[in-house]
């Protein structure tokens, strides 16, 4: 069992997305529960804070950057559309493991990803892509990066594409005991919105995952 992350930032990121930050936070020996007891709860109290005015013009103002973003690659970005559906209906319901990576979305106004950690090949680069590279997507879907795409390797494989998704391998599922949460910042996203969003999503499956917290890292 690893319970560090080994990660490094490629000179290709370093080069073309200076001081834009990364962070990912790992728990292990976590229980991936459907609606652990108190997690109802839990939810309702992130909810009204993250309704308040000034915290939804905030999360609103940095998820707008994000489509931005997104579109200059030619993609929407899913975190309008989920923002709208939340302040309208609340969290959705799926797992403890994906619920906990949407609350991390929308309570910081931050693209998250929830992943399996043991199924990651070898260490993370976060990297630039060339045009035309390849990955399978959630689902099998076949992705196809754009030049300059922000992409996520480990030592085998694309394992995400900033704009497009994370890939079917590393995919959570019910036997995921070490789950790796990881945020992407972009232009104009500060650090601390990234610990923001994975914090909560740490401190969430500890209490409610019986899970241990073993980082929560920024770069």
């Amino acid at each position: 069992m690893r319970n560090h992350v080994e990660f490094v930032k490629s000179e290709s990121y370093a080069s073309n997305y200076a001081g834009v930050p990364f962070g990912l936070t790992l728990i292990e020996g976590c229980t991936n529960f459907e609606n652990p007891e108190g997690f109802d709860a839990h939810k309702r109290k992130l909810l009204r804070k993250m309704r308040k005015r000034s915290a939804l013009a905030e999360i609103t103002e940095r998820i707008d950057a994000y489509e931005a973003f997104f579109g200059k690659f030619g993609y929407p970005c899913p975190l309008s559309r989920h923002l709208k559906r939340t302040v309208n209906s609340g969290f959705p319901r799926y797992n403890l493991m994906v619920d906990a990576h949407f609350m991390a979305e929308m309570c910081a106004g931050i693209l998250v990803a929830v992943t399996d950690h043991d199924r990651f090949e070898g260490f993370l680069t976060l990297d630039v892509a060339g045009p035309g590279e390849l990955c399978k997507g959630m689902g099998g879907r076949e992705m196809r990066t754009v030049d300059q795409e922000i992409v996520l390797r480990d030592e085998k494989e694309i394992v995400c594409v900033l704009c497009q998704g994370a890939d079917e391998k590393t995919r959570v599922s019910e036997d995921t005991k070490n789950v790796l949460f990881y945020a992407y910042g972009i232009p104009g996203v500060e650090t601390a919105s990234l610990k923001e969003g994975l914090t909560i999503a740490a401190e969430t499956m500890a209490e409610f995952g019986d899970g241990t917290v073993r980082e929560i890292a920024l770069y």
